[in-house]
């Protein structure tokens, strides 16, 4: 019984030590020279008013999709940038902004969002990402959007 014990023992320390994995070897320098050259960001993003029509179509795709709602943004006013990048340096450029949206039920409702280098499908263009304060049904950003916000 002792023997099988033992026997056990030695073959899940074998077993254990053929199956970790051995480290990652580092670079060779021709990785280094050519292959890691990171992403390459311009900094170069719209302007706040560029994302309006997105955040629109999306927030009424959203409403009728996933909320069995009609509500639809039907204008915006007070768009303004609040922050450009206001993180580190090396970080995704982002281009944070906020607007006023008239939705159809006659509310009015304040929408953070940000435009991002390289955030849109596939990375092929900028994205947004944006929030509408009181409509964040699953609240993705609460509280009241502030994730949104830099």
């Amino acid at each position: 019984m002792l023997h099988r014990v033992v026997l056990g023992s030695v073959l899940a320390a074998l077993l254990t030590i053929a199956v970790t994995p051995a480290p990652a070897p580092a670079a060779s320098w021709l990785e280094k020279k050519f292959w890691l050259s990171g992403p390459r960001y311009d900094a170069v993003l719209p302007e706040c008013e560029a994302a309006l029509d997105t955040i629109a179509s999306r927030f009424a795709t959203k409403e009728s999709r996933f909320w069995n709602s009609n509500l639809q943004i039907v204008g915006f006013e007070h768009v303004r940038q609040t922050a450009f990048s206001p993180w580190a340096n090396g970080t995704i450029p982002r281009r944070f902004c906020s607007a006023v949206a008239t939705v159809s039920d006659g509310l009015k409702h304040r929408v953070d969002y940000s435009i991002i280098e390289d955030g849109g499908i596939i990375g092929a263009t900028w994205g947004v990402e944006w929030c509408v304060v009181g409509l964040d049904r699953n609240w993705a950003y609460n509280p009241a959007c502030k994730m949104a916000r830099p």
